[in-house]
């Protein structure tokens, strides 16, 4: 299954949010959410998340890059389950990393899902706009 879209969604005052009814089936074994390289919460399903660290597990030792991001990626990792209304917890460490505070933005990026607050998806957003007109002007000029 490819995980796609974008949806919003809003915290619970427990914490929980609610995912898309489409993005359920393939995390119903269980997810693994984590912090993702930017300001957003990384959830994946528990089968997924081992392949992940299968790879993240086959890099180097002595790499100060490989190292930080195998801290990142197990060192802010949660094991969880979909309640039966399709929510889950977001752990206030993860929360915090995400500036999440009550709205969110869940979107599907293929494998895995992101949660953003709604501020940071925005400028991520104008990032990549900016981003393509600006390839689109280099390359009508060549570059």
């Amino acid at each position: 299954m490819m995980f796609l879209g974008e949806y919003k969604h809003s915290l619970d005052d427990k914490a929980r949010v609610t995912l898309p009814a489409k993005f359920r089936p393939p995390l119903l074994d269980g997810l693994v959410m984590t912090a993702g390289t930017e300001p957003c919460i990384w959830v994946y399903p528990a089968e997924e998340f081992g392949k992940l660290a299968e790879r993240i597990n086959a890099l180097p030792l002595t790499g100060q890059e490989a190292n930080a991001f195998r801290r990142l990626i197990f060192g802010n990792a949660f094991d969880a389950n979909l309640d039966k209304q399709g929510r889950v917890v977001l752990p206030e460490k993860l929360r915090r990393h995400a500036h999440i505070n009550g709205e969110v933005v869940i979107t599907g990026v293929g494998r895995f899902i992101e949660i953003w607050s709604p501020t940071e998806w925005q400028q991520v957003q104008q990032v990549m706009q900016e981003r393509s007109a600006a390839e689109t002007v280099w390359a009508k000029l060549g570059i």
